[in-house]
């Protein structure tokens, strides 16, 4: 197994684009698949620099329907006639916005011509050979801060908090992909019913929202219930945040950025092909 960062906020290579978006190509024996598309098509032009060739991706799964996850599709799907798109329809369906500094659309575009591609996923189920999709997580444990700043919009045009139903998570061979983790990381963790060695996404925890009291006792919960577990995030997870995390969590926490490649080695040991970002210390 392996998954190489293709769209992340940030990146320790000068060849590589940036952009507030997240996207991942996962590479299995079996299959190759593309976590989300990031916000535009930085990921397939980061890809080309990379020398990866996107046209032989089988799956895309789209962990939600915001535009930093989702915005790519369209661009991806002019170049891959193939992929099909696993998505949840509360996704495609909803008008999603952000009330953070202004109140901005951060809806995804759906190409409506290849609708036909799309498997649209309600309930938790395998897809195949051992591709496994969570859907509807329950919320049992705290939910990211950084949520109250997002909204849907209804059929009257009333802004409602969004409760990321449109929200899925991806597990295979022991990696659970987060995407944003809107849901909440403990909540995603315990509605897996897999054993999770890895976890890999944006863990939607922004500077300055949820108290340092508040992120250390996230960090040793995760520590004491999921000892075995690694963890490695960018994105939507702050600076000042892993910094307080990974006074607790150490070894377990780990960051990448664009151009990040991570290789399963034998028992789950995994290589580090690039430098970490000098951003996270």
């Amino acid at each position: 197994m392996k998954w190489t960062v293709l769209s992340d906020n940030r990146t320790t290579d000068s060849r590589l684009e940036t952009e507030h978006g997240l996207s991942i190509l996962l590479e299995t024996e079996k299959h190759r698949i593309l976590f989300d598309t990031g916000a535009s098509d930085v990921f397939i032009r980061n890809a080309e620099r990379m020398g990866i060739d996107l046209s032989t991706v089988d799956f895309v799964f789209i962990s939600h329907g915001h535009s930093d996850h989702a915005g790519g599709l369209r661009y991806f799907l002019r170049m891959n006639d193939k992929a099909q798109v696993i998505v949840s329809p509360d996704a495609v369906s909803g008008k999603f916005y952000s009330k953070r500094q202004y109140l901005h659309s951060i809806t995804a575009q759906w190409p409506e011509d290849v609708m036909d591609r799309f498997i649209l996923i309600d309930q938790t189920r395998e897809i195949c050979d051992g591709i496994h999709i969570i859907a509807h997580i329950p919320q049992n444990h705290p939910m990211p801060q950084g949520n109250r700043h997002l909204f849907v919009q209804d059929a009257e045009g009333d802004y409602l908090n969004d409760d990321f139903r449109h929200e899925l998570a991806f597990f295979t061979d022991g990696l659970l992909f987060t995407g944003c983790a809107h849901s909440g990381l403990e909540n995603i963790l315990s509605a897996c019913p897999y054993p999770v060695k890895t976890v890999v996404g944006g863990f939607h925890l922004l500077d300055d929202h949820e108290t340092v009291e508040e992120l250390t006792e996230l960090a040793k919960r995760l520590k004491k219930v999921y000892p075995n577990t690694q963890f490695y995030t960018s994105h939507c997870t702050g600076d000042k945040v892993f910094s307080t995390l990974i006074t607790i969590m150490g070894e377990q926490l780990h960051t990448f950025s664009c151009g990040t490649i991570w290789k399963r080695k034998n028992s789950w040991s995994m290589r580090y092909t690039t430098k970490p970002s000098k951003n996270w210390h």
